[in-house]
Formats: structure tokens, C-alpha cells, sequence
């Protein structure tokens, strides 16, 4: 048959039927997100999720962790095993349909598991069939049993192979570089970080990480073990440590209300942000859902009782809103689900109606009893809410001047904003520039039809210190917000961002590359965070990387973006090479800016992510807030290079 003929016969024959794990080693983004960094690390939470489940059902106490000198990782943890025996559908060991049928799994058997966190993921199977090579033990019944898979594919039976008074599973798994092409080097501190989380999550556990790849000057692996006797209680004193509260300790409960598990604590502290953070089946739901609305429903309801009986609020001259008793709370929710449903494309929001009855019932019944037994933190509350209230209706009186500013409106577009021809949101990018000097190269060196340019005065305000009218009234803020087009604010919550006449859909940072420069990048990104998540969310935040150095030998000239390859282009080049390193913007030249970081074609932009909620909550209230030894230690620890400048 011809080439042609053969384009043409579309049949039954033309249709490939992949099931399985053949179907996830050729769309393995349809199973773990994305084949890239996340993707991978993805394959260790699934994993431990399995040893979770078995806590969670009060089977296993201890989880461990090794990242292998080979790259592999192994788990380990001590609950009932996998079950070894004959499946009797499948006619083999129920080992190897767990580990390689899509879907098989004691967690869809309601009777194995009553609440199982892997719910929202995909299961073990699709770790082995992403890995190279996958080890499975199991400690049973006094024996060993064992059996190794290679692609997906098993290479021999489950087999006994020794005798053991221990109990639990061990997973050995070594990602395929044909999958994860851009790298299968798993990171320390992202893991580390999970591993924490869940301790917190599910407290009495003890979970440990070691990293067998390379030792410190005494010999010795890096390791870290998580364990939590109070939970949440600890989560909250974690993510708020840079932060001063304003009541005794951390409020916190455990309850059950109609079979559903629910945790809840929470601390007001002296800042000007919300902050809350919820999990199912120790999943984060970062965009919330009917927990967190029961949640908001029930502190509202009953701090306001309290305040309206204790007379506090007499003088207040308008009404006090849900905003105003968030504002300076840090809090986590996490429930338990049987049957979570989950709602959006990222399924991290939970649409499950019973949980919200349920969670405010017990957050009323939390508050109102510590309300009355802690009546000096109760007061002190109602005084923190009370000033919420008159910055937030000195803050709207600040935020409709920015929206009358909007362009939307005819207020028009800042002065300093040079704006693109282009009239399609999608195909048009606005770069935040540090100085007018910078701004000024900026503008002759950018393509006209699609890129804008906001020169922005020095160092913006500070938001994570200042109160929401403030913010507001920050001409340069402003001039973002004017800028971009969007509009802010609704009746259920002030801060909230439309998007839908944004007039930009890449929004880049571009700051000179020294200290100060990402200091300023820093300022801008906690403002976005704190006021404008929603751009981080959908992707529209950017930050330009502009190269550090020129390299000329002759005629030729190259950039390098770090210390390693300067060096390395050096060494090419070998003799006669002279070296320039740009202490900013402003010492390159218009053609220069567009080659190195404003082409498409040349440029590399890093896309501003959040992948870990409170992690990044903890971060940016450490870095931008007021307490100084623990912003010295992170810098210190994060530093990998340090240039002193004459």
C-alpha cells in the first residue's frame, strides 16, 4: 500500500487504543500536572501518600525518606504492608495490581479506608510506570516479599525472599529521564517542606528525610525529622514566627460534626493581611471552597454576637464587615473528607455543601467558648476589628480615587506609561521598571506594537507593613493599578481583584541585577501577593532576568547570566578577553536591553509561581516584615553568591 493510500485509509485500525500504563508513559501530563519540576516531585507525594493513608486509618506512625546516592528515592514506612495475596480476578498478587493497574488500590475499598488523602491523586501505579526502574518490599506476616518493575512492567512474581519481624512497605523508585527530560534530580528542600506540612497535618507522626547524595564537613548526610504533637497549633506558630500576635496563644480545636473531621486554629497578630490556609485529606485547597466559606460564616457570626453584646462597637459609626475581623488573622482548616469533590481545573477548591455547616458550627462553638473563658484577648480583638473597620473605609475612600483613575473610567493612563499599539490584552506585555533611567533605555529599546513600559520611582512601599489606605494612596500602586486596568473590591471582600478588562496578560518585572535591584523586585512581588494574587494565579506575573555580564573578545561578544558561565566563556575564549559586569539597567544600551532581555527570541523570563501557600506566606512575612535575625539566617542560607562591590 502507497504512502498516500495509507493517509487516506482512516479506519478502525487507525485508532490506538493505549490503556493503562502505556496511556500514562504517553500523556503523563494528564496524570501528574506537568512533566517539569512539579511533575516530578509529584511521584514522592504519591508515594508517601500511600504511608499517610495507613496513619490516617491509625496503622503507621513512623514514614521515612532517602533520596539515594543513584538519584532514586525510597520510602519506608511501618503500617500493614500492601497485600501480597492472590488477587482473584486478576489471578496475581495484589502486589502487582497495585503497582501496575491504573486505578487498583485499597483506598476505592470504603472498608480499607474511611478517609484516604490519595483520593485526589493517582496512585503508585503511576509512579511505576513513570520510573525507570521501581523496588518493591513488603514486611508481612513474618516474611519479605518482593518484586521489580521496569517501566511499568513487572520483571518476576512476588516472591518471598527472607524472614522479618518488622511490618510496613518500602518503595524504591528512579524517575525515566525519557519522561522527565528536563531533569530528575529531586530537591531537598522541596520535599523537605512537604514532609513538614504533613507532620503538622497529621500530628503523632514521625517522618524523616535523608539526602545520601552528599555529606557536610563532618561526614554526615543532610537529614531533617518532622513530628508534631500539637498540629495545626504548631503549623500556626510556624508560618506566623515573624510575626508579633496580639492574643495569648493560638486558638485551636479538633471536632466532628455529621462524620467529618474538623481542625481548625488560628492567631490575630499585628499585621494588616488575611491570611488563611486550608487542606483536605492533607491536599492544599488553595483556592478554598465551602470549608473555608463555613469557616469565614462562623467566625463572623459569632465575633460579631460577642462584639455587638459587649458594647465596644457603640461608638463605631459605620457597620463592621467579614473583612474586618480577617484582617491580621493567620489561619489554617483542615477536614477530613470521605468523598471529597472537587471543583475547578486545578481541583484544589472543594465544592462538598455539607462542609460548610459543618465547619462553621465548629468554629462557633471553638469561638464562643474561648471568647468567654479569655475575655482580655477577646477585647483585645474586638479593638483589633474596630480598627480594621476605620482603615478599611479610610482604605475605600483611597481605592475608588483609584478606580476613578482606571482608564476604564476616563481617568486615563498614568503619565509615565509609554503603552503598546496593540489592542489584544493577550498579545501585549508592560514591563515594571526600576528608575526613570532604566525606563528611558527601556522605551527606544522595545517593540512598540506589543510592549509598554512603567517606569516606577525608586522602592514602592512596603505593604506587608503598611495599612490598606495607605497602600492605596501610593501613587506609584496606583499607577499599577491604573496601568494594568483592573478593578478591585466587591461587598464580600474588599481586596478582591476583576481581571477581566486586564490590559496586559505578561506583567514583567525588570530590575537591575544587585542587591538592590532584588530588593525592589521583592517589594513589588509582596505587593502582587498580597494585593493582586489573582495575576500570580493565572500566570500573568513575570520577572526579567537581565545577564550580569559582557564578555568581548575581538569582535565577538557574549552575555552570562552568572559567575559560571562568565567563567566558562572566559576560559573559551582563553586570552585578550575583557570582562564587563553591569551594576544595572541603565549601562546597557537600548539594543543591548532588547537582545539580552526584552526579545521574545533571546530573552528568559521566570514565571512567578505559588506552589506552597503558607510556605510562601511565612516567606514573604519574613523577608518584608519587622523582625530582623530570621530575615539574616534565610539570606544567609539561601545565598550562593555574594558580591562586594568596591
Amino acid at each position: 500500500m502507497s504512502e498516500e493510500v495509507k493517509k487516506n485509509n482512516y479506519s478502525a485500525d487507525s485508532i490506538q487504543a493505549l490503556e493503562g500504563m502505556e496511556h500514562v508513559r504517553m500523556r503523563p501530563s494528564m496524570y501528574i500536572g506537568d512533566v517539569g519540576e512539579r511533575g516530578l516531585h509529584h511521584l514522592v507525594y504519591e508515594v508517601v501518600d500511600n504511608s499517610i493513608d495507613e496513619a490516617m486509618g491509625g496503622y503507621c506512625d513512623k514514614i521515612d525518606l532517602v533520596i539515594n546516592e543513584d538519584g532514586s528515592v525510597t520510602t519506608l514506612d511501618n503500617g500493614r504492608g500492601i497485600p501480597i495475596d492472590l488477587h482473584k480476578k486478576e489471578g496475581v498478587s495484589a502486589l502487582e495490581v497495585v503497582m501496575t493497574k491504573i486505578g487498583a488500590g485499597g483506598k476505592f475499598d470504603k472498608d480499607s479506608y474511611k478517609v484516604s488523602g490519595g483520593l485526589h491523586g493517582v496512585g503508585v501505579s503511576v509512579v511505576n510506570a513513570l520510573s525507570v526502574k521501581l523496588h518493591a518490599r513488603v514486611f508481612k506476616d513474618g516474611k519479605v516479599w518482593e518484586q521489580e518493575y521496569e517501566r511499568g512492567k513487572a520483571i518476576y512474581p512476588v516472591k518471598p525472599t527472607g524472614d522479618t519481624e518488622h511490618k510496613g512497605t518500602e518503595i524504591t523508585f528512579k524517575p525515566d529521564s525519557e519522561i522527565f527530560q528536563e531533569s530528575v534530580e529531586f530537591k531537598y528542600e522541596t520535599l523537605a517542606k512537604r514532609l513538614r506540612e504533613l507532620s503538622y497535618l497529621n500530628k503523632g507522626i514521625r517522618i524523616s528525610i535523608i539526602d545520601k547524595r552528599q555529606t557536610n564537613d563532618d561526614g554526615e548526610y543532610r537529614q531533617d525529622e518532622f513530628y508534631s504533637e500539637e498540629g495545626l497549633k504548631e503549623f500556626i506558630r510556624f508560618i506566623d514566627q515573624n510575626r508579633e500576635p496580639i492574643i495569648t496563644d493560638v486558638i485551636s480545636m479538633e471536632s466532628e460534626k455529621n462524620n467529618i473531621p474538623v481542625e481548625v486554629a488560628m492567631v490575630y497578630n499585628n499585621s494588616y493581611s488575611e491570611n488563611l490556609h486550608s487542606y483536605v485529606n492533607n491536599i492544599n485547597t488553595h483556592e478554598g471552597g465551602t470549608h473555608l466559606s463555613g469557616f469565614r460564616r462562623g467566625l463572623t457570626a459569632t465575633l460579631k454576637k460577642y462584639a455587638d453584646n459587649s458594647g465596644l462597637l457603640d461608638k463605631l459609626k459605620f457597620e463592621i464587615t467579614g473583612d474586618d475581623f480577617r484582617e491580621g488573622l493567620t489561619a489554617i482548616v483542615s477536614v477530613k473528607v470521605a468523598n471529597p469533590q472537587f471543583e475547578g481545573q486545578t481541583k484544589t477548591k472543594l465544592g462538598n455543601r455539607e462542609l460548610t455547616s459543618a465547619v462553621s458550627q465548629a468554629v462557633t462553638e471553638m469561638l464562643e467558648i474561648y471568647l468567654e473563658e479569655n475575655p482580655n484577648d477577646a477585647k483585645t480583638i474586638v479593638q483589633k476589628v474596630m480598627l480594621a473597620a476605620q482603615a478599611r473605609h479610610a482604605a475605600k475612600k483611597a481605592r475608588e480615587m483609584v478606580q476613578r483613575k482606571t482608564v476604564m473610567s476616563g481617568g486615563g493612563l498614568p503619565g509615565k506609561l509609554s503603552d503598546c499599539s496593540e489592542q489584544d490584552p493577550e498579545a501585549c506585555e508592560v514591563f515594571l521598571v526600576e528608575g526613570d533611567s532604566a525606563g528611558g533605555t527601556a522605551k527606544q529599546g522595545r517593540d512598540r506594537k506589543f510592549q509598554a513600559i512603567l517606569p516606577l520611582r525608586g522602592k514602592i512601599l512596603n505593604v506587608e507593613k503598611a495599612m490598606q489606605h495607605r497602600v492605596f494612596e501610593n501613587e506609584e500602586i496606583k499607577n499599577i493599578y491604573t496601568a494594568l486596568g483592573v478593578t478591585i473590591g466587591t461587598e464580600e471582600d474588599s481586596k478582591a481583584l476583576n481581571l477581566s478588562k486586564l490590559r496586559y496578560h505578561k506583567v514583567i518585572i525588570m530590575c537591575d541585577a544587585d542587591v538592590d535591584g532584588s530588593h525592589i523586585a521583592t517589594l513589588i512581588l509582596t505587593f502582587f501577593f498580597r494585593y493582586m494574587k489573582e495575576l500570580i494565579e493565572a500566570s500573568h506575573i513575570y520577572i526579567a532576568t537581565p545577564p550580569l555580564y559582557l564578555i568581548k573578545k575581538g569582535s565577538k561578544k557574549r552575555y552570562a547570566w552568572n559567575e559560571k558561565e562568565r567563567n566558562e566563556i572566559v576560559n573559551e575564549y582563553k586570552t585578550s578577553v575583557s570582562v564587563q559586569r553591569y551594576k544595572g539597567l541603565g549601562e546597557m544600551n537600548a539594543i543591548q536591553l532588547w537582545d539580552t532581555t526584552m526579545n521574545p527570541e533571546n530573552r528568559i523570563l521566570r514565571r512567578v509561581t505559588i506552589v506552597d501557600m503558607a510556605e510562601a506566606d511565612r516567606i514573604f512575612s519574613m523577608l518584608m516584615g519587622d523582625e530582623v535575625p530570621p530575615r539574616r539566617e534565610f539570606i544567609e542560607q539561601n545565598a550562593v553568591y555574594a558580591n562586594i562591590d568596591a
